[in-house]
């Protein structure tokens, strides 16, 4: 994904538990972990960039890195600066060695730009003071070797390199339990399994939504405490039933409305491995869900969907920890074999705060799909995940998929803050910023994703 700021190119987008199926119808950061004494599953290491050269004339550094070095065991990478709002005009790159073969990758390029990527301007989370620049994360596998180059742009008119680059390299630590290998997979060589179902009827798996606290209405990005850690269990899917923990079924209140979609299997927060003590306690809640914005992570392709949620714990950890965001960025994941995850904790049925469109995370929603898709096709198994979820998260407030709505927004390199915008209700992110993301070959599919989530919530 690119993106275009002033004369710059590159803006990064950047079987476990699931959740239960409907019938039809201001941040705080975690400080980075130490690996040795800690019982929390996973970590990051830190490594200060070194200046490696320099202009001429100035004596101001103009690439920045690190020599080939043995490191602590990880998967994901990216680099960090002090300054949230300093761009990095230049190039990321990184190579890592397998901790498996020993062998060394070539040099791999990191997107450089992740701004839009975040919470709006204004909001508590954007101003709270954690929060960071940052590239888009990488990942690259198992490995316990590390070597990194940044250097800044030949034109002289951009400022140096940014203060405080660092290198987080992520260990996403042991998932709680893996998901089954999928015919996606089966080129590697895996044990093949029958693709996950995301829709059947008549799942009864557990919703780990954590849905604690009061919403206070008409109030964007509203806290919510958190008691329970992320594990409280709501099984309301906004028909207005919900479920009892002993079966009992109970009217919430909420009105059933026309055109709703099947809700599709969505594995929780806890069915990929969350840490839930990383996050900040309380929830963020805009008011409603108008619009679906599809990203692609730009975390690259070389993974397998047993290794998604590693993944995930990846991206949430790098959000969070080296980032500075409140949890991770994205309302919901999708990996290359159509499986749905939780993302950003606050509950699935509501309208959550998300920080993955700057400008228009207000009453929106957002969808990432694991890899980068500006020259690789999407997985049909994708395309129809994204159509089934979008038609579910925006049936439950009566938005037709194939529709029309209109955002206000918070302020984007497209869009003027305050400006009314008509969009379409499932866009892309490059609608609401400029940027390439969600890649060409995705967003070439949009258009037919909104008709299949029209049809699968009944209208012709």
């Amino acid at each position: 994904m690119r993106a275009f700021l002033s004369s710059s190119i590159g803006v990064a987008c950047a079987a476990a538990l699931v959740l239960p199926l409907s019938l039809p119808s201001g941040a705080v950061a975690a400080p980075n972990d130490a690996r040795a004494g800690s019982s929390v599953p996973g970590f990051t290491e830190s490594l200060p960039l070194v200046p490696l050269g320099s202009e001429r004339s100035s004596g101001v550094a103009t690439e920045q890195g690190l020599p080939r070095r043995d490191v602590q065991p990880f998967s994901l990478v990216g680099v960090v600066w002090d300054d949230a709002d300093a761009e990095l005009h230049g190039s990321v790159q990184v190579r890592n060695r397998s901790a498996e073969t020993g062998s060394w990758s070539g040099w791999q390029s990191l997107e450089t730009h992740n701004a839009e990527h975040g919470a709006d301007p204004g909001t508590p989370e954007r101003d709270s003071g954690t929060v960071r620049g940052s590239t888009a994360p990488l990942w690259v596998g198992a490995s316990d070797g590390v070597q990194v180059r940044v250097r800044a742009d030949d034109d002289a008119g951009h400022a140096p390199l940014p203060r405080g680059l660092s290198l987080e390299l992520v260990d996403p630590g042991e998932a709680p339990e893996q998901l089954p290998v999928t015919r996606t997979d089966a080129p590697r060589g895996e044990t093949v399994a029958d693709d996950p179902d995301v829709t059947d009827p008549d799942a009864t798996d557990t919703d780990t939504d954590a849905e604690s606290g009061t919403e206070t209405d008409g109030t964007d990005d509203v806290a919510a405490t958190d008691p329970d850690d992320g594990t409280g269990v709501d099984t309301d899917d906004g028909t207005g039933v919900g479920v009892g923990d002993d079966g009992t079924v109970t009217d919430t209140g909420v009105t059933a409305r026309p055109h709703t979609a099947p809700r599709p299997k969505i594995i929780s927060r806890k069915g990929w491995g969350a840490d839930e003590k990383l996050r900040e306690k309380q929830f963020g809640y805009t008011k409603t869900v108008k619009a679906a914005f599809v990203h692609h992570s730009a975390t690259g392709n070389n993974y397998t969907c047993k290794q998604a949620p590693s993944v995930i714990r990846g991206i949430y950890r790098y959000h969070v920890t080296s980032s500075g965001w409140r949890d991770i960025g994205y309302n919901f994941a999708i990996d290359k074999c159509g499986n749905i995850y939780e993302g950003r904790a606050g509950g699935v049925t509501k309208a959550v705060m998300g920080a993955h469109t700057l400008g228009f995370n207000t009453n929106t929603t957002g969808i990432a799909v694991l890899g980068s898709y500006s020259t690789t096709n999407p997985p049909a198994a994708v395309t129809t995940a994204v159509a089934r979820l979008s038609a579910w998260k925006l049936g439950l407030h009566g938005i037709n998929p194939r529709g029309k709505v209109t955002l206000t927004s918070g302020g984007s390199n497209k869009y003027e803050k305050g400006r009314k915008v008509s969009m379409n209700a499932v866009s892309g992110h490059r609608d609401g910023f400029v940027t390439d993301c969600p890649g060409n070959k995705l967003y070439s599919k949009l258009g037919s994703v909104r008709v299949s989530a029209a049809k699968y919530q009944g209208r012709s």
